[in-house]
């Protein structure tokens, strides 16, 4: 099968990018031809703000690109993972000109919030899902705290809902859990559309041995990411280490709030790289995930799983499907430092039993998480794709 594979790049590296390589050396690895389509939004700091705000609602430069790869590669289908800010969705119209398949796997809630993330000023908000007019994300500055960015981005979210370019342009979509394709529905994107098929981890890492001897954090160190509940949470616990992995635009905070409150069981870490990252995740005792957002996956718990270590995690969203609650973790209510404690408290105290978990989280992941149960899905999607344009 030819695939042509499309991702913009975030001017931050994400865990969509590491699913759009991953993805693409997967299906290389089955044998199947792959073309990769990328920008960058690292480009927009050479570019006006008029021609990114333009670019990001039709961009004509990346329609013309692709129109021409396209008509050169003829491929079976295209695959996009993220069209913002640069490619844009105009690059369906080429597809759709061209006559090839389109699917598109929805890793954030960019179609329906500004933000991506139905996460506002430290809760949950949904105050603009079903709106024509997403006027409350415009109001309350939510892209990047600037209410002239947020309008650009709300301007083209409303172009193309007039367009009804998410219902007629894309013939597949990917969902990562049935909470998220539930949330896509009652954005407006037809149901028969939406497919569920999570992320996967390739290289299997292996299940570590022992019980590990302390409790990691891995992921970005930002307010969503439920940072801030976790540190408060520490405060009432002695003698349980903890280490931070991870960067983001609250490392400063979370360091001044370790040292100034004398928090000596927490190790912050930073930036690690994956092989590090794994080898800690290995030595720990459980993982915890307290993230405040309605994560569409949550691949660090997956990650956790292949290890077979345990997650304490917030009922919430993804998480809440994904981490079996006394099964293969504990949930804890979000943003609430109290509860979380008490389950870290019993999580420390009860090795035998984080460990029966940790066996549990191991074989969640041989069932549902491997690049081979990955392959299958994906196979299943491209031919329905292909199958439904024939029809």
């Amino acid at each position: 099968m030819r695939i042509l594979i499309c991702h913009n790049y975030y001017q931050q590296p994400g865990g969509e990018d590491a699913v759009f390589a991953s993805e693409s050396s997967l299906l290389r690895e089955y044998g199947h031809e792959v073309v990769k389509y990328t920008d960058d939004n690292k480009r927009i700091n050479g570019m006006s703000r008029l021609a990114v705000g333009a670019q990001s609602i039709w961009s004509r430069p990346s329609q013309r690109k692709l129109l021409n790869i396209l008509r050169d590669l003829r491929p079976d289908l295209v695959h996009f993972h993220n069209t913002f800010l640069l490619i844009s969705p105009s690059a369906y119209y080429a597809c759709q000109k061209v006559g090839v398949p389109v699917v598109q796997t929805l890793h954030n809630y960019r179609v329906f919030c500004p933000k991506a993330t139905f996460y506002r000023d430290g809760h949950v908000c949904e105050d603009c899902l079903g709106r024509s007019l997403l006027w409350p994300g415009v109001l309350h500055a939510c892209y990047r705290g600037s209410r002239m960015q947020t309008s650009v981005v709300a301007i083209m979210l409303t172009f193309h809902r007039m367009l009804k370019t998410w219902q007629r342009q894309v013939d597949i979509y990917i969902a990562l859990t049935e909470f998220a394709k539930q949330k896509f529905i009652e954005g407006g994107i037809p149901a028969k559309k939406i497919f569920v098929k999570p992320n996967f981890v390739f290289p299997d890492p292996g299940m570590r041995d022992g019980d590990g001897d302390y409790v990691v954090f891995a992921g970005r160190l930002s307010p969503e990411k439920g940072i801030i509940t976790l540190l408060r949470t520490w405060q009432s616990l002695k003698g349980i280490p903890l280490k931070i992995v991870g960067y983001g635009p609250l490392i400063e905070e979370v360091k001044v709030f370790v040292q100034t409150r004398k928090l000596e069981d927490i190790e912050i870490l930073g930036q690690c790289a994956n092989e590090e990252v794994i080898a800690l995740m290995k030595g720990a005792r459980f993982l915890v995930f307290p993230s405040e957002w309605y994560e569409t996956f949550g691949r660090v718990v997956v990650e956790a799983f292949a290890c077979g270590v345990p997650v304490v995690a917030s009922r919430l969203g993804a998480m809440e499907e994904i981490v079996g609650d006394k099964r293969t973790g504990l949930h804890f209510e979000p943003g609430n430092p109290e509860d979380l404690a008490v389950k870290v408290e019993w999580a420390w105290t009860h090795p035998k039993e984080m460990q029966n978990m940790g066996y549990a989280a191991r074989a969640e992941y041989e069932a549902k998480y491997t690049a081979e149960r990955n392959y299958k899905l994906l196979m299943e999607v491209y031919l329905k794709v292909i199958d439904l344009r024939k029809q």
